[in-house]
């Protein structure tokens, strides 16, 4: 009978309880028990204990927690069983339940073309980087891919290595992409096009494979030719730029002079609508003056002649030197008089007043002259 079963026993020493369980404890193992009279029952409620503790044990052992940013994937006989979210959870400890960790959230990287030891570049892998455009060119071409895993089940069961396979179908679109396209193409205007339909086209074979992963983002980090022939790529590219910058320079003299060229022909326009102006006011004018002389005319036609002549010679003559000499007297006499007038005009100082004496002087002998002969 235990010592609680009567109210009125004691209950027994601490002392006595911890001999009590060391004998037990020897007993079980084969140690001497201080006491022979009750070792077999000892022995066996000893067992019944460590079966309690080991089974205690044993189901604690399957608590595990989930971070947010994993999925847990219980296994049992290594079967899918199912999967769990954040948080504190229970299964069935090993060996029939398993349960694997996998973060979803983690942003992975894979290198194609070449390889990051430490954050620092290795170099190239060529048998990843070369490539056959569709212009027959080789071209270098180095990819960064970001990816993270979507599904945890698929990840961890469908494909045997994702990460293997997704590097082998990045190699193999990349390939496809830049086949598809030239090779100027790939190094200047596409770079950023062929770096995003190689990850629609991976994400969807990515997808037939059931790999349970989602690429996120695809850079291209370098695209150029290959070295054997990248001095000769550099005078392109160099000559290409040139071009460019010379076109940039005709459209600005475009700039510059075009709109010279259009304000110098509106005034040249301008300049002849009032050139026409002018004239047909001015011949509107003459016309108008005809027909008041022609109304004239009709009344008096002498006079109008006349009139006419007069006014013909006096615009003509007012515009010209003349000399009228006057023919019926029998001596001649002639003065530069044209030219007397146009050296007064021009000669104002002593010089000029004293040629012209001397011009006077020299015409008067040639007068004196002049009639000496008459009279001979």
């Amino acid at each position: 009978m235990a010592w609680n079963d009567n109210n009125n026993q004691t209950p027994p020493e601490l002392d006595e309880v911890i001999k009590d369980f060391k004998n037990k404890f020897n007993s079980t193992f084969g140690g001497k028990s201080s006491g022979n009279s009750g070792a077999s029952k000892a022995a066996k409620g000893s067992l019944k204990y460590l079966i309690i503790l080991a089974l205690i044990v044993w189901f604690a052992t399957g608590i595990y927690i989930v971070d947010p940013a994993e999925r847990g994937v219980v296994l049992r006989f290594g079967a899918f069983q199912n999967s769990t979210t954040q948080g504190p959870h229970w299964h069935i400890p090993y060996p029939v339940e398993a349960v694997y960790k996998v973060n979803v959230e983690q942003i992975r990287a894979a290198e194609i073309g070449f390889r990051n030891v430490q954050n620092s570049y290795s170099g190239g892998v060529s048998s990843e980087s070369l490539m056959l455009t569709k212009d027959e060119n080789m071209v270098d071409v180095k990819l960064a891919v970001q990816y993270k895993i979507a599904d945890a089940q698929s990840y961890l069961f469908n494909v045997y290595n994702p990460e293997l396979t997704l590097s082998h179908v990045v190699q193999s679109v990349i390939r496809q992409v830049v086949g598809d396209n030239t090779m100027d193409y790939v190094l200047t205007t596409g770079r950023e096009q062929v770096a995003q339909e190689v990850k629609v086209a991976s994400q969807a074979l990515l997808n037939d494979y059931n790999t349970g992963l989602m690429i996120t983002a695809v850079t291209m980090q370098d695209a150029q030719p290959p070295i054997q022939v990248k001095a000769s790529f550099d005078d392109v590219v160099k000559a290409r730029e040139d071009e460019q910058r010379y076109i940039n320079e005709a459209k600005a003299y475009a700039n510059d002079i075009v709109p010279k060229a259009r304000g110098a022909s509106q005034r040249l326009l301008a300049e002849a609508e009032a050139y026409m102006s002018e004239v047909v006011s001015k011949s509107e004018g003459e016309a108008y003056r005809f027909n008041q002389i022609l109304t004239e005319y009709t009344k008096a036609p002498e006079v109008t002649r006349e009139r006419l002549y007069r006014e013909t010679l006096e615009e003509v003559f007012s515009s010209t030197n003349k000399v009228i000499v006057d023919s019926s007297s029998n001596s001649m006499m002639y003065l530069p008089i044209d030219q007397l007038i146009n050296s007064s005009r021009t000669s104002k100082s002593t010089s000029s007043s004293s040629s012209f004496q001397q011009t006077l002087s020299g015409n008067s002998n040639d007068q004196s002259v002049l009639r000496s002969r008459e009279n001979r």
